[in-house]
């Protein structure tokens, strides 16, 4: 498998990629979308930061793409939706600038109120201008924090130790986390601005937080506040700040990330006094790159030889520990899955899973995706994965519920799957035998099915000599009995078989079994 690295990560970054020879790694920077689109087919996997932009044509022209890492936290730059509807994964490296971006953040807090940019121009030019540089201390001054993620996190703790009180505006943060950072917790984004003679963001970009402070937010912060941005362009909106920064209301900002970027040299941001700037430096330490190189390339390794997922976007989180407790029910739930669709009506309205037992203890999200991997494949055929399964099935117009129950009953972990279609409700149930998955329940009826191979399922009436009649058919057809199972709700109404064979019957030969007026229904699985 190939891996592309598009930006420039660190070369023990490269060096990780590249280690026992398992991945065959390119470095080709600077690429346009163009020329990304011709080399692409050939890559698995490729490593961008910020400046490659993973957009719909490429992800369209990676037929074998499977994931895609953001050496960064954003992926604002990478078409998440288009990468998700494609089966690819998409990573960042959450935790690999936090450290940086804080300090970063905090050197600009210490900037605006100091000056500090500033006054060393003015030496530079041969001026000594001391009154025009006075500041601001940071000691008893009043920092408002939107966006109590990691970074926020730590920039906080750094506030608390200049003497700042600190206020946090963060609709997920719980009010003991909010507490255990000796943080304020503010409930209303309007209620924080005037409060703060400081202002940092540090929330990622979405259609809800695009330009969160803009120009009505901006006339409400206190007169005279100093604001910085080291999280995502577009959080601000720029027109508003020149305006809020030329009158005064804002004393001061700073800027590491902007709307465009680079930031264009017309750029009016570029020629106000008060308003410091820096080109997106926020992860721009040895310590950062080096940690977000080997971090991205640590879970491209993972995924891609061991199926192991982590910091993905659009996927559950799989490490070792939580991928050796759900690892066997993956492919075991997707086998239930195809199983499923190959006996329910085509137009399925509604697909019940119901966890029950030990399973309960981890996050099962993994496995509903391979369920409905399994279950959608007739649908959609190998472009279904469990990436895209979700977004198919909403595609589908099919509806996907879960449940969850305590106590299993007779089996240490059951999964069931029930759909419903056309007035019908056909289900199917498995569980684990020590190590080894069996169909325990079809349509509520008890049996014990080998999940593999070929399975003719049949229901017919319970006489006597039926299951020779078959056995005889399927002989004559050269088709072999590997296993069979039995069951029926009473004697002389209608049963359920199960036979494993070891290849499958032909048309001909379905058509000469259903035809005994003995048989209700016979259907051929594959798995």
């Amino acid at each position: 498998m190939k891996v592309l690295v598009a930006d420039r990560i660190s070369s023990r970054g490269i060096e990780e990629l590249s280690a026992a020879g398992k991945l065959e790694v390119s470095v080709q920077t600077g690429l346009s979308e163009a020329e990304l689109i011709k080399v692409i087919p050939e890559f698995s996997a490729i490593v961008v930061r910020s400046e490659t932009k993973v957009t719909a044509p490429i992800l369209h022209a990676a037929t074998r793409l499977r994931v895609v890492g953001r050496a960064g936290v954003g992926v604002d730059n990478v078409d998440v939706e288009t990468a998700t509807r494609r089966g690819v994964i998409v990573m960042n490296t959450p935790g690999g600038n936090t450290i940086s971006t804080a300090e970063h953040a905090f050197s600009l807090l210490l900037c605006v109120a100091r000056k500090i940019p500033q006054a060393h121009a003015n030496l530079q030019i041969g001026r000594w201008d001391r009154k025009q540089f006075e500041g601001t201390e940071l000691y008893n001054k009043t920092l408002g924090i939107i966006g109590m993620g990691r970074i926020g996190s730590e920039l906080s703790r750094r506030a608390i130790a200049f003497g700042m009180r600190v206020l946090a505006y963060d609709p997920y943060l719980s009010s003991s986390r909010a507490r255990s950072l000796q943080v304020e917790l503010i409930e209303d984004l309007d209620e924080l601005l005037p409060l703060a003679d400081f202002i940092t963001l540090h929330t990622p970009l979405t259609p809800e937080t695009h330009h969160l402070l803009n120009a009505v937010r901006l006339t409400k912060t206190k007169r005279g506040a100093r604001l910085i941005n080291c999280a995502r362009g577009g959080l601000i909106d720029e027109v508003a700040l020149l305006e809020s920064l030329g009158k005064g209301q804002l004393a001061a900002a700073a800027l590491d990330v902007f709307e465009m970027e680079p930031l264009p040299n017309d750029s009016p941001l570029r020629s106000l006094p008060n308003l410091i700037l820096t080109p997106h430096l926020g992860a721009s330490t040895v310590e950062a790159q080096e940690s977000v190189g080997i971090e991205i390339a640590q879970a491209i390794r993972a995924a891609l030889l061991e199926g192991t997922i982590r910091n993905a976007i659009n996927m559950p989180n799989l490490d070792a520990r939580t991928l050796a407790i759900v690892g066997p029910h993956l492919r075991f739930g997707e086998k239930l899955g195809r199983f499923l669709s190959q006996v329910a009506p085509k137009r399925v309205e509604s697909l019940h899973i119901n966890y029950s037992g030990k399973v309960n203890e981890v996050d099962t999200t993994a496995i509903t995706r391979s369920i409905l991997k399994g279950f959608l494949h007739l649908a959609g055929g190998d472009d279904v994965n469990e990436v895209n399964a979700p977004a198919f099935a909403e595609s589908l117009g099919l509806k996907v519920t879960e449940s969850r129950l305590s106590a299993p009953g007779d089996y240490s972990d059951l999964l069931e799957l029930t759909a419903e279609a056309e007035g019908k409700t056909v289900s199917v149930a498995g569980a684990f035998f020590g190590a080894t998955p069996r169909i325990v329940s079809i349509n509520s009826r008890p049996v014990e099915a080998r999940p593999s191979g070929v399975l003719l399922v049949l229901e017919n009436t319970d006489r006597p000599g039926i299951i020779g009649r078959i056995g005889t058919l399927l002989g004559e057809h050269g088709v072999n009995i590997a296993t069979m199972s039995l069951s029926r709700n009473q004697a002389g109404g209608r049963a359920l078989t199960v036979l494993n064979l070891d290849t499958a019957p032909d048309a001909e030969l379905l058509s000469k079994i259903a035809a005994s007026e003995d048989i209700h229904s016979a259907q051929v699985v594959e798995l």
